[in-house]
Parts: C-alpha cells; sequence; structure tokens
C-alpha cells in the first residue's frame, strides 16, 4: 500500500503544496478577520454568512470561464497573474482597515475581489496535478491538495482569533496578503511547467465543448450531484459556527479560531487514515457514513457545549476530508486531459456555488428563526443525504476509466484538404448485422452516442433502413472539420475507443464510414 504522502517526494509538487498551504492558512485567517469584525459591530446572521458569500461567489459566476482559460493557455502564467491580482486586492483591503476606513459593505466588496483572483486560478491549480505526479499518485495528491485546506483550518483560525484579538483585523488580512505573493513567488520559480496548448481552442468553442462534455458524462454528472447533495446541508456549520460562538457558547475571536481548528485537525486525522479506510469501505459507503458523521458535528454546534462539540467537530472534520478527497479525486480520475480543467471549473463551480448560496440560505433562515433549529434542520437533511448513496450512488468504473488518447482508426483518404471552419461535418457511418445481434447492437451504440457527444458531436442518431431491416446507419455532426479532428486526434480517449470497436464488432463486416460537408451554394 502506496504512502498517502508520496507525492511530496515530488520537489514541485512539495513546493506548490506548500504555497497552497500558506495561502489558505491566510484565507482562514482573513475569514476570521472579516466575520469576527461584523459580530462585534453587531451584524445579524444573515449579514454574518455574507463573508462566505462573497468569497465563493465569484467561482459561480468565473469558474467555467476560468476552466477555459485553463485549458486553453499556459496555466503557469494564469495562476501566476491570479494570484498577483488577489494579492492586490487584499493589500488595499489592508489599508484601509489600517486607516480606520473599513466598512460591512468595503469589507465584502473586496473579499468578493480577492474571491474573483482565487476562482480564475482554481481550475488551473486542480488541473495541473497530473503534470506533476503519476497517475497512481493522484488519489494521493487530490487527499493532499484538501490536507492543505485543512490543515490551513486547524493552523488559520486559531492563529487569525488570537491576531485578531491582539493586533485587530488589518494585521490577518496583510498576513493574508503576503500569503497570495508567496504563492505567485513559487509558481514563478516552476519553469518546468506546460507550455501554452499547439492546437489552442477559441474561447467559443472550448466553453460550448466543455459544456457538451458534462452533459454527456453521465458519471461526472453523479458526481456533482453528490457534490451538491452534500454541500448544500453541510455549508450550514460554516456559516452559522460564529454565530453559535457568539451565542450560547459565549466564546471570544480566539474560540472561534480554536473551534475551527478542531474541524481542520479532524481532516488531518481523516488523511493520515484515508487508505485504511478506503480499504475498508466502498466510496459510497464512504459518502453515506460521512455524510451521518458530520451531521452529528452540525447538531452540535447548535446546542452542546464546547468540549464536546470540539469532539464532535475534530469526527466532522475527518468527514469532511474524505467526502471531498473522494468526490475530488472521482473527478480528477474520470475526465480526460484535454477538458480536464474545464470539468474541474465546474465541480469547483458547483462546490463554493452551493456553499455560497446555501451560506446566504441558512444566514437568513437563522435570522429569522435562531440559528439552534437551523442547524438541528440541516443536520437531518445531512442524515438522509447519507442514506441517499442507496438509490443515487456514485457510478459504477467512477474513476477507472482509460483515459490514454490512442492514435486515430480514420482510414480517410481525400481529394482536396477541407479548411479548419468548414463544417458542420456529417459522419454517416453504415453497419449490417445478424438479426439476433440487433438488440444488444442497438444497446452498444448508447455508449458509443455518449462518446460521440462528448467529445465533439451537436447531433446524433441511429436509423435502420426500411427495406432491409439488417442495416443500420450511425449519423453525426461535429461543427467545424477542426473540431472533427480534435475529435479523432485529442478527444476519444481508450475507454471512447473500446465502446466503439465493441459496437463495430458485431456488425457482419468492418462498418464503412463517409464524411460530409454542406454543398457549395
Amino acid at each position: 500500500m502506496e504512502s498517502p504522502w508520496a507525492p511530496l517526494r515530488n520537489r514541485m509538487f512539495f513546493i506548490l503544496w506548500l504555497a497552497q498551504l500558506g495561502s489558505n492558512i491566510g484565507a482562514w485567517m482573513q475569514t476570521v478577520g472579516a466575520q469576527w469584525y461584523l459580530v462585534e459591530t453587531g451584524a445579524n446572521p444573515a449579514l454574518v454568512s455574507l463573508v462566505q458569500t462573497a468569497s465563493l461567489v465569484p467561482t459561480l459566476l468565473l469558474g467555467l470561464i476560468a476552466g477555459v482559460l485553463a485549458d486553453a493557455f499556459n496555466r503557469r502564467r494564469l495562476i501566476l497573474g491570479s494570484n498577483l491580482f488577489a494579492a492586490g486586492a487584499a493589500i488595499l483591503l489592508t489599508v484601509i482597515a489600517a486607516l480606520g476606513l473599513l466598512t460591512p459593505d468595503s469589507l465584502l466588496l473586496y473579499t468578493f475581489l480577492i474571491g474573483c483572483g482565487v476562482a480564475l486560478s482554481a481550475p488551473a491549480w486542480q488541473a495541473v496535478t497530473p503534470a506533476l505526479v503519476p497517475r497512481t499518485q493522484i488519489r494521493s495528491a487530490s487527499a493532499l491538495g484538501s490536507v492543505a485546506g485543512n490543515a490551513a483550518r486547524a493552523i488559520g483560525p486559531a492563529v487569525g482569533g488570537l491576531l485578531v484579538s491582539l493586533a485587530g483585523p488589518a494585521f490577518v488580512f496583510g498576513i493574508n496578503a503576503a500569503s497570495f505573493l508567496g504563492t505567485a513567488l513559487a509558481v514563478f520559480i516552476w519553469r518546468n511547467a506546460p507550455d501554452d496548448p499547439e492546437d489552442r481552442e477559441q474561447i467559443g468553442e472550448a466553453l460550448a465543448a466543455g459544456i457538451r462534455y458534462i452533459r454527456a458524462a453521465p458519471r461526472i454528472r453523479r458526481i456533482l450531484l453528490r457534490c451538491v447533495f452534500f454541500m448544500v446541508p453541510a455549508s450550514a456549520l460554516y456559516a452559522l459556527l460564529p454565530v453559535a460562538v457568539n451565542g450560547h457558547l459565549q466564546l471570544g475571536s480566539s474560540g472561534y479560531g480554536l473551534l475551527l481548528a478542531a474541524l481542520g485537525i479532524g481532516a488531518i486525522l481523516g488523511v493520515v487514515l484515508l487508505s485504511r479506510t478506503r480499504a475498508i469501505l466502498h466510496d459510497n459507503a464512504l459518502l453515506g457514513l460521512s455524510a451521518g458523521v458530520f451531521a452529528a458535528g452540525v447538531f452540535a454546534a447548535g446546542y452542546l457545549p464546547v468540549l464536546p462539540l470540539a469532539i464532535l467537530l475534530v469526527l466532522s472534520g475527518a468527514a469532511w476530508i474524505n467526502t471531498f478527497s473522494t468526490l475530488n479525486s472521482a473527478m480528477q480520475l474520470t475526465l480526460p486531459e484535454w477538458v480536464r480543467a474545464r470539468g474541474l471549473a465546474i465541480y469547483l463551480m458547483v462546490f463554493t456555488g452551493t456553499q455560497a448560496m446555501a451560506s446566504l440560505l441558512w444566514g437568513s433562515l437563522a435570522t429569522a428563526y435562531g440559528y439552534a433549529p437551523v442547524l438541528e434542520a440541516s443536520a437531518v437533511v445531512l442524515v438522509l443525504v447519507g442514506l441517499s448513496v442507496l438509490v443515487l450512488p456514485l457510478l459504477p468504473r467512477t474513476g477507472k476509466l482509460d483515459r490514454s488518447v490512442p492514435d486515430p482508426e480514420l482510414g480517410l483518404e481525400v481529394e482536396t484538404e477541407p479548411k479548419p471552419n468548414d463544417g458542420p461535418v456529417t459522419i454517416l457511418v453504415a453497419y449490417e448485422l445478424e438479426p439476433d445481434k440487433i438488440p444488444d447492437f442497438v444497446e452498444a451504440m448508447h455508449e458509443v452516442r455518449l462518446s460521440r457527444m462528448r467529445t465533439g458531436a451537436t447531433m446524433w442518431e441511429l436509423v435502420h433502413s426500411v427495406t432491409d431491416s439488417r442495416e443500420f446507419r450511425e449519423i453525426y455532426d461535429v461543427p467545424t472539420w477542426r473540431e472533427y479532428m480534435r475529435q479523432e486526434h485529442q478527444r476519444l480517449t481508450g475507454e471512447d475507443r473500446t465502446n466503439i470497436r465493441r459496437a463495430a464488432a458485431m456488425a457482419v463486416e468492418e462498418p464503412r464510414t463517409r464524411w460530409f460537408l454542406p454543398a457549395a451554394a
């Protein structure tokens, strides 16, 4: 069994991981400073929860564009520029707070701008992992990415709460600005980063291709659904914990930081035990169990005193890391390289966008009904989420597909090479089958349809002859000749080729393929 810490032996992964850890610590320190600033000004729970919303909404707004940019341009430069932008916004926030000019509105504005920088770099961060570690270490690397976030949750809030009480919010805002500059420096020294893609897709083309892929990828859609199911109720804990700390727990900013640290410590513990947990439990069982454990922590935040709450928050932190390392690694391993950043961008949009919107919902409900009943209700929903894996589990073979890109099998000879923008291209594949093979063939063609649609087709249909029941035609359209070449040379993976060959093997003879372009006017 390989060590979960194995990716850290790669020097560049280790440097970038440390940079992420530092940046995440700074982000959590800023969150504590921002939320506690609002608590001390007498803000209601809805306004306090808006800190989380303001930092996460940019991912909902910019996530897909960020994914397109990460697939179409140099990921190193994108990460570098985004971190410098976030550092600039954090420096301005620090100056305003130090001058005593900070207001709730300006706090939320600069939190939003910092979130924009983070949102623009996040898909690229996720997508560079396979360039840093072997495929066999992607699960461990994904878990270590979560460790960087959750170790920061253990360190950042505790230190941030102490520094806020000693030096005020401006000081922790300045530390956050410095953490972005440190990340930018680490990325700057990454000299062997992948170059720009040779065949760069235009933004409109890349955006449409990414959306088509998700629509035709049921395993990816199920991962996203599981993410939504968990995040909607789980976000109540992070949105309302500062309100509970100021309520029945009667703690200050330091106490709030220590409770967040308990979550982070649990997350680190979860990573240590992750390989053993996965050896015992299937991914779906792990998701169900983790939701139930997290529910206990959410309920406890509304009613229990500090000591039992802290113990349950440690367990909740482990449940959190188990959930998101499972979902994140499933995305990393299921997405092919050509669309990885776009797919991960949509995952991050769902993850953070759901958390942002749900946080606002829970904050508004807590303002109307009190935080304890709302936390209780979200705990009940989490229990139902855990049970839902019985009917809506991750689909079979998630994360276990062949994502290599074999050479195309076209046999294409043309009199005159079409121009890249010629199109739409209509492809017709003729099959002849024995009657007893037809039902299995039609079923196999369902997977072929998904393969074609994921990789570029905008229309697909299977038809049969009315004069000869043995004759079938597969017909599909690709927008341009350039897109068709990308489909054949860059996008169809080993899994897709297997689907196509499985259907073709049922035909009496090798299927015949023909290609058509619109007739000239």
